[in-house]
């Protein structure tokens, strides 16, 4: 909203100072410090609120160690960080930007779906909290709605030079008859294609109407695929997010070092000359998503200061599910959703290990009559736990594998 505003006025009064508001690095930066101040200053009175109102966790009896120290330790702070994404996304990001609008649905969406399993656990006395079968509802209709709107939206285009040898397949079209001409005589149009970055091959791009070509006919029904494709890909991870938020500060920093690695992202490919440096696809507009993971950043760190072990305050399904269904969509966005079982390393193997122990204990007692287990205790954190390993520990080498996969996801970006 500031960005109008102070737009509006270096256009009509030339106000001193207003242009700098044009700026993205500028804007990133006062929405990152705006999320950190929000969420260590509201962060404190939502805290001393949830105490008086003895809004606490309710802690099953799981045999781990240092459980039932956890137990009544305030939890939906989730509203921390939802609160510290919005307003300075909403104050500082050009909220017409189609992606902006997009996140900022995903992020309130799934954050109210994991308010309604808070409010059902806390108030309501209900241990298992909203039905599963709800929660995989939204999530698939907020996949419904993402997968719909980057496939239909004429807003979202990726960036195409024209060349004389080379047509567009004929699921491609342009979507603007403008042309963009750079310094040494190239020219672009912005084109309609469902796109993405894949690792490790030359030419980094791979197209979804590709999987279905080899069908007479089929190629006009890529959007059912790749819709499909967009809901698998923001139900797992905003799961993977949930299960993950098992220990003190795990998810939350995970979740930090992963919006580190999507602002990367993020900027350079919505910047045409780092795109065009780094060969790689240029999206427009799309750096204004920049302004939004700062905040998102922003907001992990802060709320770390409640989260860290011992935890003051935990986040609740309200910010993990969010937290999940945030960087699933931000990596739909930016086209590096083939890149999340890397990027997301910790969240895949939290997913895979509980996967895992499920089907093998069913396979086990349907083979033998006795349920078998591969790991002592699932999600992963807990197998550890039971190890003998103190949670604080755990957490701050799950930060560091993050660091390490996040490295190597940005390192793909030449490795072809």
């Amino acid at each position: 909203m500031l960005y109008y505003l102070f737009n509006y006025l270096k256009t009509e009064f030339n106000y001193t100072g207003t242009g700098m508001w044009q700026y993205i690095t500028f804007r990133v930066t006062m929405a990152l410090l705006l999320s950190l101040v929000i969420s260590l200053l509201l962060g404190k009175r939502i805290v001393k609120y949830l105490q008086r109102k003895q809004i606490g966790e309710t802690v099953r009896d799981l045999g781990l160690a240092g459980e039932q120290t956890k137990k009544g330790t305030p939890t939906m702070g989730g509203l921390i960080i939802l609160a510290a994404i919005i307003i300075p996304t909403l104050l500082f990001a050009r909220v017409l930007n189609v992606y902006i609008l997009l996140i900022l649905l995903s992020t309130i969406w799934l954050g109210l779906i994991g308010f309604i399993d808070d409010y059902i656990k806390v108030f309501k006395k209900n241990k298992e909290g909203l039905a599963g079968k709800f929660k995989i509802l939204g999530q698939v209709g907020l996949g419904l709605i993402v997968g719909a709107t980057l496939y239909f939206n004429d807003n979202v285009v990726m960036s195409r030079e024209i060349m004389s040898d080379k047509k567009l397949a004929p699921y491609e079209r342009v979507v603007s008859s403008s042309e963009r001409t750079t310094p040494d005589g190239q020219r672009f149009v912005d084109v309609k294609t469902p796109i993405t970055t894949i690792p490790f091959v030359k030419n980094h791009e791979f197209n979804y109407a590709k999987l279905i070509s080899w069908i007479p006919g089929a190629e006009k029904y890529t959007f059912v695929l790749y819709i499909l494709v967009v809901i698998l890909i923001i139900t797992a991870v905003s799961n993977g997010a949930n299960l993950t938020d098992g220990l003190d500060g795990l998810a939350t920093g995970v979740s930090a070092v992963i919006g580190i690695g999507l602002g990367i992202f993020a900027y350079v490919s919505g910047n045409i000359q780092f795109a065009e440096y780094l060969n790689i696809m240029y999206i427009p507009n799309l750096g204004e998503l920049s302004i939004f993971i700062a905040a998102f950043v922003g907001a992990c760190v802060g709320f770390l200061w409640y989260n860290a072990y011992p935890a003051q305050v935990f986040m609740g399904d309200t910010g993990s599910l969010a937290l999940g269904g945030i960087i699933a969509s931000l990596a739909i966005i930016v086209r590096k959703e083939l890149l999340l079982p890397i990027i997301c390393g910790v969240f895949f193997v939290e997913n895979l290990s509980v996967m895992i122990q499920v089907a093998y204990f069913k396979y086990t007692k349907r083979k033998y009559g006795e349920g078998r287990r591969v790991f002592l205790m699932s999600p992963l954190h807990h197998h550890y736990q039971k190890l003998g390993y103190h949670e604080s520990k755990i957490a701050v080498r799950f930060w560091i594998v993050t660091v390490m996969c996040v490295v190597f996801a940005i390192a793909t970006l030449k490795m072809r």
